[in-house]
């Protein structure tokens, strides 16, 4: 109702399916800290879920149908799935993994703290780059064909992509809020120049 959506919507539906197959992955590895689950099923479908996060806005620029709501349905399935794969690759690398997976979550905690950091981002393909990047190491990691030394190599890489993708946005954030610059939407900031966005 607040993004003022009245249909769902086929990208939506893709979206949706991507969450489908997040939430069987969740299962598969809240299993396996009680047993064994079957490695080659969890690693595919995460494997499935990220290349359909590709399909979506496909899907969406094909029907002119993207939405603020569309965006953000379609970030939150690529943060929680990311969480689910810290959460597993936790054991094989090391606690510090889980980092990737709560970065959305602390940004999304520290709005709350900070109202200044709720404003609408500008879009940026970098942060799909990123969160594809994690997504594939922290699947490679699952799958556990490679030798522990070298899962921490592959796990460092993605956390230090996601740190400056964040870091990023943090200091645009802080620019933004010491220019006094007021809320805009998510169309809106799709439609600001880069000139803009260095003010």
């Amino acid at each position: 109702r607040r993004g003022g959506v009245e249909r769902f919507g086929p990208a939506n539906a893709v979206t949706a399916t991507r969450s489908m197959l997040v939430g069987l992955a969740t299962a598969l590895v809240v299993a396996s800290f009680a047993g064994a689950v079957p490695t080659t099923l969890l690693v595919t479908l995460v494997a499935v879920a990220l290349a359909l996060d590709g399909v979506d806005g496909y899907v969406a620029r094909r029907t002119r149908s993207e939405s603020e709501l569309g965006a953000r349905f379609d970030m939150e399935v690529d943060a929680f799935l990311l969480l689910v794969l810290s959460v597993h690759d936790a054991r094989y690398v090391g606690w510090w993994v889980l980092a990737i997976g709560l970065l959305r979550y602390a940004f999304v905690v520290a709005g709350f703290v900070l109202p200044w950091m709720q404003r609408t981002l500008p879009p940026r393909y970098w942060r799909k780059v990123v969160t594809a990047a994690c997504g594939v190491a922290l699947a490679v990691i699952a799958s556990q064909l490679l030798p522990g030394s070298v899962d921490v190599l592959v796990a460092v890489s993605p956390l230090l992509l996601v740190l400056e993708s964040f870091s990023r946005d943090v200091i645009w954030l802080i620019r933004v809020n010491l220019a006094g610059a007021p809320l805009v939407s998510l169309e809106k900031a799709s439609t600001i120049s880069p000139q803009e966005e260095s003010r």
